[in-house]
Formats: C-alpha cells, structure tokens, sequence
C-alpha cells in the first residue's frame, strides 16, 4: 500500500511539486526570519563575549544594557580589587567616536579601550599587526569589516590614519571582532589611548572587568561587590541575558520578525493545505476502488499521512537548504550578515512547524477520504 500511495502522490507532478514547494517556502521564510532575529539579538551582547577572560562585569548601578553606558569613576577599579575573593580586576573603555580619513570621508565607530598591560578585552584573531603594537602612541586596530568600510574595493593596509577628536590614530593593526548590534566599524586602542580619542569627561570609566579567586563563584564575587561598593556587579551570564532582555522589551525588533515568522506559516500551511486536499479531491476514486477492495480506513489513513510526510520531509529539506544557501552567500556579500547562522533551537523548532503544517493539510484530507463511499468508482 506504501507503493501505491508514493504512485498516487506522483501522479500530479504539478500539485506535488506545488505542495512541496509551498512547505519549502514557507519552512525557508520561517527559518531564515528566526535566525536573523537569535542573530541580532545575539549581537547585542558581542562586545560582552569578545572579552572572554571576565567574569564579572561592574557597571553603575542604574545601567540596563551593554550599550547605553553611565561612566564611573576611574577609582572604582581599586576598590574592586581590594573585594574580599577578586584575583583580578581591570579597565575597560566602551563608547562611540567619529574617525575621519584624510580626506574629509568619516563614519562613526565603537572605540574600545582595553586594558593597557594585560590586554584584556582585545581581539582574538589578529589578521595584520602584532597586538603590543597597541602600546606605541596613537596606534589602534581596526576589524577588517571597519576597514573595508572606510576604505571600500581597497586592500587591507597597516599604516593608514584616521582622525578622533581631532586626535591622530595609526592603524597598526587589523583584527575580526563579532560582529556588532550597529553596523559600525570597530577600532581597538589601550584604555590610555581611548580616553585621549573622547571628548574629556569627568568621569569615563564604562565597566571594571573582572574574575574571582578559585573557590569564589562569579555571583558571590557580585554579591560582595554591591555591598562593598554599591556599584552594580552582575555576572557574565546576568550581564548578556539583561542586555538582551533590554533589546527584546524596548525595541520594535520581536514584533516586527515575529510577524514574518507568523506569515511564514500561514503561507507555507495554506499552501500546503489547499494542494494537498485538492490532490487528495482527484485522486478519490483511486481510494474508492481501495475501499471497494477492502482496505479498512486505517491503511487509508497511513497512506494518506504518508503522501503529506513525503511532502513535508522533502519540503523541509528543501527550505533549510535554501536557508543554508542564503546565510552562507549573503556572509560573504553583505557584511552586516556576517556571523549570522541556523542555531539548531531554530532548526528544530522550524520542524515543529513542518509538523503542524503537514498535519493540517492530512486532517483537510482525511475527512473526505474517511467518508468516502466505495461506490464512487462506479460513477460516470
């Protein structure tokens, strides 16, 4: 019977290709909606995972996210040390500039400023540059997407100057950060060098980074901190998800995906639903002549629900290879896709769609066949 059913399905090459291309459609819009949403609110929290060696993050205590910042004082490092568990604690500067070429042509940049002798909080992966090369004065690095944004259809070269605060910067350096929430470039100094390519602040400390001694937990390090200090003091995993919660609560950013992802399966099970009970309309003296040969409705029932299985795997399939496709071109072309990928969460949930998708579209079908009277073959 598993034959015939895969024959019957075959038998309109037009409404199955339909069907399936209207769950591979709509299993493609679904998919790519939702990853670019986990990838932008991902984002939000990048500057937080470059800095890999904190695990505590202290921040003024009315501070919500990882962006919007309230500078502390630059004393505020000592008395972080001095916490009963810390083994260590440094600066760390975070906040935007305007670097301007040479030639007039500018954009607005992240400035980092990373500890000026331990480096924590640099990059990872340097392409060009050696990174004590950040300690000469006036240099910086630059990621590569920055640079190829301020000097697009050029090579990347060392040695290029740019103008903060109408301060002299040399890029000694080109490195690939995570891609950041805005799409601007990423320029790396030492915290000295950071604060001279700002406007002067009395106060310009953005975070203390940090970790505990062994035997001390990141959260009771926090905990000693807010009652040494006052200041906020959340751990690693507390600062990502409250910047993240930040962007999902004030940002029309969920409704505006979340409306895709919702038309995506409206599309795709209408689509699918309407094809497949139409195959099923034709194709209902070929079930007659099956009842009229005694097979009882529960084989009937498996053919049936095997036809919209076939549809949905292969609908599936195709949808999130189209999904593949897009991430892995689009990487290389648009750079503000960079880093954007499938989270498998995405991938199963997007199955879970596929599911109801094809479920609809059996239970339109079922009802007819269910109901079939036998004696429909022998009508003109």
């Amino acid at each position: 019977m598993n034959w015939v059913a895969w024959k019957m399905l075959n038998g309109d090459t037009a409404k199955y290709l339909g069907a399936v291309f209207g769950v591979a459609f709509g299993v493609l819009l679904i998919t790519q909606q939702a990853s670019i949403f986990v990838g932008l609110m991902s984002r939000t929290a990048n500057p937080l995972r470059d800095v890999r060696e904190a695990r505590v993050w202290v921040t003024d205590r009315h501070q919500q996210n990882a962006d919007e910042i309230e500078p502390i004082a630059d004393g505020a490092v000592h008395r972080i040390r001095g916490v009963e568990g810390m083994d260590w604690a440094v600066r760390l500067y975070k906040g935007v500039a305007r670097a301007r070429r040479p030639d007039g042509i500018f954009r607005q940049v992240i400035l980092l400023g990373v500890d000026d002798h331990s480096f924590v909080g640099a990059p990872r992966t340097i392409l060009m540059g050696d990174l004590a090369d950040l300690r000469r004065p006036s240099a910086v690095f630059i990621d590569k997407a920055g640079h190829e944004s301020l000097w697009p259809g050029e090579p990347l070269q060392l040695g290029r100057e740019i103008e903060m605060n109408e301060r002299r910067a040399v890029i000694v350096g080109i490195c690939e950060t995570s891609a950041p929430f805005q799409s601007f470039p990423v320029v790396v100094a030492t915290y000295t060098g950071a604060t001279q390519f700002i406007a002067r602040e009395r106060k310009q400390l953005s975070f203390v980074v940090g970790a505990p001694v062994a035997g001390v937990t990141p959260a009771e390090a926090c905990r000693r901190i807010k009652a040494a200090t006052g200041f906020e003091a959340l751990t690693y995993d507390q600062f990502v998800w409250q910047t993240i919660n930040y962007y999902m609560a004030n940002t029309g950013i969920p409704v505006n995906f979340g409306i895709t992802i919702v038309l995506g399966f409206i599309v795709g099970a209408a689509i699918a639903g309407q094809t497949f009970y139409l195959f099923t309309l034709e194709n209902l003296r070929h079930f007659g002549a099956l009842k009229a040969m005694g097979v009882n409705n529960r084989r009937l029932i498996g053919m049936v629900l095997l036809q919209a299985a076939v549809i949905g795997a292969i609908g599936y399939s195709l949808g999130v290879g189209m999904a593949v496709a897009f991430f892995e071109i689009s990487g290389r072309v648009l750079p503000d896709l960079r880093g954007i990928n499938i989270p498998w969460q995405v991938a199963i949930g997007t199955a879970g769609v596929v599911v109801a998708i094809i479920t609809f579209a059996s239970l339109m079908s079922l009802r007819r066949v269910l109901l079939l009277e036998p004696a429909v073959v022998f009508r003109g």
